[in-house]
């Protein structure tokens, strides 16, 4: 009898041991604003994917990471020039990989204009997935134009893109 409540209490203890630690590796796993989640390298960072702010009101970037890091998209936004000033205009992704949180990114060039971006995706001030500001792209973004002697003009500062609600994004929702 000794000998089955001692073996009894030394299941509990343990039982009780185990339970903290795991609760404390649970509790050590919730990121905090500006680190990526644990998720984010399990799902090889497709939570990542999605519209976020570009520079001005109405334009944007599509981020929509794929297998092996690889980042396809697109960055809608308002031309400048002279024969586009005011007109929408789509550069797609000439490359993009993303390497953990490190996101890196050129566009094709479209009227002599292009950018690239190098920065992290790191979760932002939205509580939870699908809420504005739920990631964040950080970096510094260079727009390049080309000039009719091919002379390239490079222009970098450093921004924050703040990804879109999930109501917003034009890609429908995965439906099981």
């Amino acid at each position: 009898m000794k000998k089955s409540r001692t073996i009894f209490v030394a299941l509990v203890f343990a039982a009780f041991a185990f339970g903290s630690a795991a609760a404390q590796d649970a509790k050590a796993a919730v990121p905090k604003a500006g680190e990526p989640s644990p998720a984010a390298h399990e799902a090889g960072g497709r939570e990542y994917s999605g519209m976020y702010s570009f520079l001005k009101d109405g334009e944007f970037v599509q981020i929509t990471v794929e297998d092996e890091g690889r980042v396809t998209g697109f960055v809608s936004r308002y031309g400048e020039g002279e024969s586009d000033k005011g007109a929408f205009l789509d550069q797609y992704f000439r490359s993009g990989k993303l390497d953990g949180s490190k996101l890196v990114f050129t566009t094709e060039t479209v009227h002599a204009v292009w950018f690239d971006f190098k920065g992290t995706v790191e979760r932002g001030e939205g509580k939870k997935p699908g809420d504005e500001s739920y990631c964040v792209l950080k970096g510094t973004l260079t727009d390049n134009t080309s000039d009719a002697q091919k002379k390239v003009t490079s222009h970098s500062r450093e921004v924050v893109f703040k990804m879109f609600p999930a109501e917003a994004s034009p890609i429908p929702a995965v439906r099981n």
